[in-house]
């Protein structure tokens, strides 16, 4: 679970203005109506792959009276909603170059794409209207991964990348610590911290945000 909170600057939709945006986990739970993150490491000898998957459904609803305009009278009750989706995945692979008992350091590469879905609907006078549109991206990225091991039951790992470089945004940057305690030789448990930022403008559609939170989760080694 990571307990994410996101602000930066959006805008959905091509013709329309770039907003700002900043919401705590609560506000984020409030709209959510389904979320899920992922993270697979495998290895083999010194060759690592890494698989980092998040899917995130919102819905916020609005509703108010709209001013007088040429022909509508004022105090029309409007309501509308914006149903966004939200995909993004990481596939990572590289080596494994320092590798003691305690320490192992990997060095990474790869590439993030995002999907970002966002459908507009307007209730007023009895008739509804939609608007939907959509826009994804890949970036390149370059990463490493740490782990460090305090005792038999304890560890601590992190994990860093940084990519886009104005191929798909401008520039993408993400950072995952966690402090992880072993239950079994299969199972643990783990809680840190996590940053994802992207700054993505192109062709009107504009995705600026930082999203960071609290995470925690179990893991199953096989």
């Amino acid at each position: 679970m990571w307990a994410s909170g996101l602000k930066g600057n959006i805008s959905p939709f091509r013709p329309g203005p770039t907003v700002p945006i900043e919401k705590g986990f609560s506000e984020v739970m409030e709209d959510l109506n389904f979320g899920g993150f992922l993270n697979v490491w495998a290895r083999r000898d010194k060759i690592v792959v890494s698989g980092d998957m998040m899917f995130v459904n919102t819905t916020n609803s609005k509703a108010g009276n709209l001013p007088a305009l040429p022909g509508i009278p004022a105090g029309i009750p409007v309501s509308g909603d914006v149903d966004t989706k939200e995909f993004m995945l990481t596939l990572q692979a590289g080596y494994r170059f320092y590798d003691t008992p305690e320490v192992t350091l990997d060095g990474l590469a790869g590439a993030r794409y995002w999907h970002v879905s966002n459908e507009l609907t307007v209730n007023a006078l009895g008739q509804s209207r939609s608007y939907k549109e959509s826009f994804d991206w890949f970036d390149p990225l370059v990463g490493i991964r740490g782990f460090a091991r305090i005792n038999d039951r304890w560890s601590a790992q992190g994990q860093a990348d940084i990519g886009g470089f104005g191929v798909g945004s401008d520039m993408t940057w993400s950072v995952l610590a966690t402090v992880n305690y072993v239950l079994t030789d299969r199972a643990s448990l783990s809680v840190g911290y996590r940053v994802l930022d992207v700054d993505y403008d192109d062709d009107g559609h504009v995705f600026d945000t930082r999203m960071k939170g609290p995470v925690i989760g179990a893991t199953w080694r096989f």
